[in-house]
């Protein structure tokens, strides 16, 4: 035999190359929904609710200032929120950062959301009350939560100069499986989500250094706005991300889910968990989860 015709096919390589990345309906089917009851999944879409259930295991969650169910209750917003120097405004049932207003201070009488965008009472009463008539929710009534606004550490602004990134971990049965942060771009608005043009870097997890990254599916080395590097950052307090990880897993009854916490001065902080966390989190470390969660699973069989 040739020394040519020894070698694997394109088609043989990404034959090989799928057997180990987990599809959409994998997920779904072996892990989404054995793993996450449906009557639980409201403890995940409330970020109320998700707040609630890890207050109790002590893992730290930005501050809740105030929270809105009914219009009536506006009467007093521009009180309210004059109290605050600076805060988030989030609907409870939002998905992908939809509907999130951050406000960095006060130009006169308006506000000034982190863009340099003001906002008047009014609107900021108008965006509120459409996050209650369901706006951000498919439809359905909604509650406003007006958090505390999460500085970052000064470490990711080294990477993420543009807005405030997260880290999602994905865990399968309380254990961390693998894990990228989410840096925002010029294009995404300072939003960390990778479909509105944010970057996906892995990170390695047993030492919390990045190591790959991707941009709109292609692989990048480099911050596309600024050009500074992004693989080879160590993220400071590792060891207890994992922990909060592993806790934030513990705290609620389902077995699959994908944790974003961000990395304040004083320590990680939970957002929110997603029981339907995306699949990209293997672009960005350039490794599927199939054979990872495979062996999880057994393992924990045997044990």
């Amino acid at each position: 035999m040739s020394k040519s015709s020894s070698r694997p096919s394109l088609w043989e390589t990404i034959h090989e190359s799928a057997k180990h990345v987990l599809a959409i309906n994998q997920r779904n089917l072996l892990y989404v929904y054995p793993h996450n009851p449906r009557r639980h999944f409201p403890l995940a879409d409330n970020k109320l609710l998700t707040k609630e259930a890890l207050i109790q295991l002590s893992v730290p969650v930005p501050v809740t200032h105030k929270v809105y169910r009914h219009f009536y209750e506006l009467r007093k917003l521009e009180e309210d929120l004059s109290r605050l120097p600076e805060f988030v405004i989030k609907p409870a049932r939002g998905k992908g950062g939809s509907g999130i207003i951050v406000i960095s201070g006060r130009k006169g009488a308006d506000w000034v959301g982190i863009s340099g965008k003001l906002y008047t009472l009014h609107d900021l009463k108008k965006h509120i009350s459409d996050i209650i008539f369901g706006v951000y929710s498919f439809g359905l009534n909604d509650e406003v939560m007006v958090e505390s606004r999460v500085m970052q550490h000064e470490a990711m602004n080294a990477i993420s100069p543009y807005g405030l990134a997260d880290i999602r971990i994905i865990t399968f049965r309380q254990q961390p499986i693998m894990a990228m942060t989410r840096i925002p771009t010029l294009a995404s608005e300072g939003k960390a989500n990778l479909h509105q043009g944010a970057v996906g870097v892995g990170i390695n997890l047993k030492s919390g250094c990045t190591h790959h990254a991707i941009h709109q599916g292609d692989p990048v080395s480099k911050h596309p706005d600024n050009g500074k590097t992004l693989i080879g950052h160590s993220l400071p307090f590792w060891k207890r991300v994992l922990e909060i990880t592993h806790l934030t897993a513990k705290s609620v009854p389902l077995g699959y889910l994908g944790v974003d916490i961000v990395l304040a001065p004083d320590g990680p902080k939970v957002l929110e968990i997603n029981v339907r966390p995306g699949i990209e989190i293997q672009n960005a470390n350039m490794e599927g989860m199939r054979e990872i969660l495979e062996s999880h699973d057994t393992f924990l069989r045997r044990s």
